[in-house]
């Protein structure tokens, strides 16, 4: 079950306002010893109110006393940088709050105008629109109209990208072709378009079958027979 939130207003129950004051007194004190131990730091709390004769002071007075002599040896710019006052607490509340509300009716006016838009693709008319509404709706256009330019300079880009690789890969090939015709002895390259070793046996191989050797020595070995040039058909396939 989740937790209510609790209204950030005045008590006006006596009662319930004495109840709420010791409860988070309580709640206070022990969040300022906690951040004490487990951060290492020097902390203080003093605490007024109409149902003590005295004011609470945490962790003692002499501790507090230590705390606000440190904190008065430092520059009065110093002093005020990070100091909060009930006053600038609820002004930055507000603040905060009027900055949500502009940007949350700044959503609803764009989804209000896209709306309009939508309304005017299928044929509704622009009589009912004021000028607040037309001015709204052709920056929306506008807009919308950037996107599609953006998107279609992308497309272009990427098209004319492979594009651009598809003729290169071309050459390429065209190239190997006319280099294997010739005779020349084609070496893989390392580079991003390295031919690879399976690649280059399969050129050699076409090369070796567009240009046979003329005559093969008697250290060669020739196939299906042993190094013997007499007896080159004698084995067991060719008696």
């Amino acid at each position: 079950m989740t937790r209510k939130k609790v209204k950030l207003a005045y008590i006006t129950n006596d009662s319930a306002r004495k109840a709420t004051f010791k409860k988070r007194k309580k709640g206070l004190l022990k969040k300022v010893n906690e951040l004490s131990t487990l951060c290492g730091i020097e902390a203080c709390a003093i605490i007024y109110s109409p149902y003590d004769a005295q004011p609470e002071v945490w962790p003692s007075p002499a501790g507090a006393q230590r705390v606000l002599s440190e904190f008065k040896k430092m520059p009065e710019m110093e002093q005020s940088k990070k100091m909060v006052s009930q006053e600038s607490f609820l002004r930055q509340r507000i603040t905060k709050a009027n900055e949500q509300l502009k940007r949350q009716c700044r959503d609803n006016r764009e989804k209000e105008i896209t709306q309009v838009m939508f309304q005017c693709l299928v044929g509704k008319g622009l009589q009912n629109l004021n000028m607040m509404d037309l001015n709204d709706l052709g920056w929306l256009l506008e807009q919308n109209l950037k996107d599609i330019d953006k998107r279609i300079d992308t497309l272009n880009k990427a098209s004319h990208s492979r594009g651009s690789a598809a003729a290169s890969s071309g050459t390429t090939m065209a190239t190997l072709d006319a280099r294997l015709k010739s005779g020349e002895k084609v070496q893989p390259e390392s580079s991003d378009r390295e031919v690879s070793m399976e690649t280059a046996q399969r050129q050699q191989w076409i090369k070796d079958l567009m240009h046979p050797p003329e005559h093969v020595g008697l250290g060669s070995v020739l196939p299906f027979g042993d190094n013997n040039p007499t007896a080159l058909w004698s084995n067991a396939f060719f008696p």
